[in-house]
C-alpha cells in the first residue's frame, strides 16, 4: 500500500507541472479581453475597429496569451503599464492571426526603453582589427528569447498604420524568421516546395531593392531591407501590413507570397490610398472645372 501511495505521488509530481500551465492558460483564455485592454487596441491598432469581428476575437485571445507567458521589463526607469504591454503585445500578435503555430515560444522577456537606446557593436576594420562601437537603436530581436523596443518608436509605429514603418512589426517578424532556426529571411514554411518558391521570389525582390537602393531610386520598401534577407523579410513585413495596395502593384509575387504565409489581406482593413498628384510637364497648365 505504502509503495502504491508512492508510485501515485511521484506521478503527480511528474504530471503537475506540466498540466498545471496548460489548465491555467486554458482558463484564462476562456475569459475575455478586459474592457480597458480593448480600448488600447482600439487606440493603437488604427486598423483593429476595421477587422472583422472574428480576427479581432483571435487577437483578443492572442494577446491575453502573450501577456501570460511573456515578462515585460521596463528599462532606464520607464514604468511598466498595461497600455505599454497590450500595445505592445497587440501590434506583435497582428503577425500569428489565422496561423496555426504557438505564441512566440522561444521569446520570454520584452524590454522596453523610453525611447532609442545604445547598443554595444564591435566594428571589424581592414585587417580584421576589432573595434568596439556604440549604435543608437529603435529596437533589436535577439536569439536568446528577448525583443528590445523604444516606447516612443513603438507610439510612433501604432500613430501611422500607412507609412510602412513599424518597429514592433519589424522586431516580432525576425521573432518568426528565427523560428527556422536561423534568422536568414527565410521563416518556417512547412514543406522544400514553398521554400524554393519563397526563395526565388524573395531572392528576385530582395536583389530589386538592393538595386534600387544602390541608385537612391524610389522605393516602396524601406531601403533598410536591403542590408540582408532576415532585414529585407522583416521591412517586407512591415510593408505589407502597412502598405498593402502599394505592395500588391508594385511587388505582386511578393504580396502573394506573404497572403500566403501570415493568411490575412490587410487590405480588408484599410481604405486604398490617394492616387498621386498628376505630375505637369513644364509648361503645361492644369486646369479645373466647376460646372453648375
Amino acid at each position: 500500500m505504502e509503495a502504491l501511495i508512492w508510485i501515485v505521488l511521484t506521478l503527480l509530481a511528474i504530471a503537475l507541472p506540466l498540466y498545471y500551465p496548460r489548465w491555467r492558460l486554458r482558463r484564462l483564455l476562456a475569459r475575455p479581453l478586459s474592457a480597458d485592454a480593448q480600448a488600447i487596441l482600439q487606440r493603437n491598432i488604427p486598423v483593429y475597429h476595421r477587422m472583422p469581428a472574428e480576427l479581432q476575437q483571435q487577437l483578443q485571445k492572442l494577446v491575453v496569451q502573450f501577456l501570460h507567458q511573456k515578462k515585460f521589463v521596463g528599462c532606464e526607469g520607464l514604468e511598466m503599464t498595461d497600455e505599454i504591454a497590450v500595445t505592445i503585445a497587440g501590434q506583435a500578435c497582428m503577425l500569428l492571426l489565422n496561423r496555426h503555430t504557438k505564441v512566440y515560444p522561444a521569446l520570454h522577456t520584452v524590454l522596453v526603453y523610453p525611447s532609442e537606446f545604445v547598443a554595444q557593436r564591435a566594428e571589424i576594420g581592414p585587417g580584421g582589427v576589432v573595434t568596439p562601437g556604440r549604435q543608437s537603436m529603435l529596437g533589436e530581436s535577439w536569439d536568446d528569447g528577448r525583443v528590445v523596443l523604444s516606447w516612443d518608436d513603438v507610439q510612433r509605429g501604432a500613430g501611422d498604420w500607412t507609412d510602412g514603418h513599424n518597429v514592433v512589426l519589424h522586431e516580432f517578424a525576425h521573432q518568426l524568421d528565427s523560428e527556422s532556426g536561423r534568422a536568414n529571411g527565410a521563416p518556417y514554411l512547412g514543406n522544400r516546395a514553398s521554400y524554393r518558391e519563397w526563395s526565388e521570389i524573395l531572392q528576385r525582390n530582395y536583389d530589386s531593392l538592393r538595386m534600387r537602393a544602390m541608385y537612391r531610386q524610389e522605393t516602396v520598401m524601406d531601403p533598410y531591407g536591403a542590408t540582408n534577407p532576415a532585414e529585407f523579410f522583416a521591412v517586407a513585413t512591415e510593408t505589407f501590413y502597412e502598405k498593402p495596395y502599394q505592395m500588391a502593384e508594385h511587388h505582386a509575387e511578393l504580396f502573394a507570397e506573404f497572403l500566403k504565409y501570415y493568411r490575412v489581406d490587410p487590405r480588408q482593413w484599410m481604405p486604398p490610398p490617394p492616387p498621386p498628384p498628376v505630375q505637369l510637364e513644364p509648361g503645361e497648365i492644369s486646369y479645373s472645372f466647376n460646372l453648375h
